[in-house]
């Protein structure tokens, strides 16, 4: 494992909170717009808006947006086995690079946080 996930995503959300300290209202505005995002609609559920989220943050290789939308995926009720096949959609659409990011911190990711949720 290169990199940890969990260090990754204990990053992210330490530095959002100080983003938070320094610009309240544009954060307050963002957590309302994700919110709303991520919220359960008419056509779909949270775990569906998650594995989209992290097939998202895997094609545009962004390390942060992979370990916390695998962990949201996970969270939200997501297998193992979705996140996978999630991953090979991924590649298909976008190749090589997403390949490079699927077999290390997205494997990763998923190997880390899954215990948290029995899977």
């Amino acid at each position: 494992m290169a990199k940890d996930p969990k260090a990754i995503l204990q990053e992210l959300n330490a530095g959002a909170g100080a983003l938070a300290g320094l610009a309240p209202e544009a954060m307050q505005a963002w957590g309302g717009v994700s919110a709303a995002a991520f919220k359960n609609g008419k056509a779909l559920d949270a775990k569906t808006r998650e594995l989209i989220a992290a097939s998202l943050g895997l094609a545009f290789r962004c390390d942060y947006c992979i370990v916390h939308h695998v962990h949201g995926a996970l969270k939200a009720g997501a297998t193992r086995e979705e996140l996978i096949d999630v991953a090979f959609t991924t590649i298909g659409m976008s190749g090589g690079p997403a390949v490079t990011y699927a077999a290390t911190l997205y494997l990763d990711s998923i190997e880390a946080f899954a215990p948290e949720f029995g899977k």
